[in-house]
């Protein structure tokens, strides 16, 4: 016969928590290597944020190490998920990013490669487009791509980007 205590979940095994541990200090590290404008944005109690701080300027390898350590002590005291959640929101944002920089790539060869064929979906896309600029800036990059230069390229790049900042 069990009884509703035998029920009940067991607590976790010293390698569940060791597990769980390694995990929180991993993510301390993930904290300090941030830039600081990244740390500044997640919401951290003062004294693991100063622990963190104080990571970032320890040098010697053994410090570092057991100020990483007390890191992951001081995450184990706190609920990790919000920090989790902003770190993932971080990545998120960057893969937005890195993939709208690869799609404006992609129409800048476009427009350099097809010309006036792929002006269309340029100026559809962005209504507000200066086509006359566009098309100097256009033949401006090819003249250069033929040269072996790379300015006019920015510089059609550039304006790309300026105008899908500008759509946003």
């Amino acid at each position: 016969m069990h009884s509703e205590s035998d029920k009940t979940e067991a607590p976790p095994s010293k390698t569940q928590r060791k597990r769980e541990a390694d995990a929180l200090q991993a993510l301390g590290e993930t904290l300090v290597g941030l830039p600081e404008a990244r740390l500044a944005a997640i919401e951290l109690p003062d004294r693991l944020r100063e622990a963190v701080m104080e990571a970032r300027r320890i040098k010697a390898r053994g410090g570092r190490r057991r100020q990483l350590q007390y890191i992951g002590k001081l995450m184990r005291s706190i609920d990790a998920e919000p920090i989790r959640a902003a770190l993932d929101d971080f990545t998120r944002r960057d893969r937005r990013a890195a993939k709208a920089f690869r799609q404006l790539e992609a129409l800048r060869d476009r427009l350099i490669a097809e010309g006036d064929a792929a002006l269309g979906e340029v100026l559809e896309r962005f209504p507000h487009c200066d086509r006359q600029h566009l098309r100097q800036l256009m033949r401006q990059a090819r003249k250069d791509q033929a040269a072996d230069k790379a300015a006019g390229l920015r510089a059609l790049f550039r304006y790309l980007r300026e105008l899908s900042e500008t759509a946003s």
